[in-house]
């Protein structure tokens, strides 16, 4: 595990990661990638705008990507609009905030204008992004919705982020497919084994082939169900991933 003092480079902190609704005391799915001078929220989960606060001061973020429109990746993004808008007095900030376009539909559903105080893009599996010094590449996920896996990369290190995704989708469109490779995947692990393939979500054993096949040299398994035994997916996930495997909670902070 990473030190968020160690020598700059490219790491992520968990601020939420767990799968569709927050067991007590948890916060659904967000992430705060940073460099020595960038500091990205990835996806914005219910309770993860209290928790990001403890690492940087909101006014100190560089931007906002989300990789999907379902409620447990998103909720935050209203209440920040009202955070910048109205409690720090940055009405006209033009935070970079990139989504796909249900997650924007969804957004006006409940809240104001973003405008100006985010600069919304929204983007597909075809977008590349650059904020700071963080370039963003995208790939369309097995899920019900436009669901986007996020490749971040700064100073030839890379964390790929798989979202919610079934086993349909490969790994590997963010790593050897494009001819990189994956120096620490963030995947999602939220069924029991019971439960493969039953809905477009994977299992610590799936997460950990998607891995192994995709050349990853850390594994970090996320988006677990309230209520899973973390050892018990770690070693689901062992049986066909190698490397050194992690389990996703609250502050830990992992660097690429």
């Amino acid at each position: 595990m990473g030190d968020v003092n160690a020598p700059p480079g490219l790491s992520v902190t968990v601020l939420g990661c767990s799968g569709t609704y927050a067991g007590a005391g948890g916060a659904c799915s967000g992430y705060l990638l940073r460099t020595a001078t960038t500091n990205l929220w990835m996806d914005c989960g219910a309770g993860s705008l209290g928790n990001i606060q403890r690492h940087v001061a909101l006014l100190e973020l560089d931007g906002i990507v989300v990789s999907h429109s379902h409620p447990d990746h998103w909720l935050e993004l209203p209440v920040l609009l009202n955070a910048l808008r109205y409690g720090v007095g940055a009405p006209d900030l033009g935070m970079p905030l990139l989504w796909t376009a249900r997650t924007a539909e969804q957004f006006a559903a409940v809240a104001a204008e973003p405008e100006p105080t985010f600069a919304p893009q929204v983007i597909d599996e075809r977008s590349t992004a650059t904020i700071g010094d963080i370039g963003l590449s995208f790939s369309r996920t097995d899920h019900p919705v436009e669901t986007l896996a996020i490749r971040a990369e700064h100073a030839g290190r890379s964390i790929v982020y798989s979202a919610d995704t079934g086993n349909a989708w490969r790994l590997a469109s963010l790593g050897p497919d494009i001819g990189r490779t994956i120096d620490l995947a963030i995947v999602e692990a939220t069924l029991d084994e019971s439960d493969a393939d039953v809905v477009q979500h994977l299992t610590a054993s799936q997460a950990g082939r998607q891995a192994a096949e995709a050349g990853v040299a850390t594994l970090v398994l996320t988006h677990l169900a309230p209520g899973s035994d973390p050892e018990a997916c770690r070693t689901d996930a062992a049986r066909a991933f190698a490397g050194p495997i992690e389990v996703a909670d609250i502050d830990a902070t992992f660097r690429a």
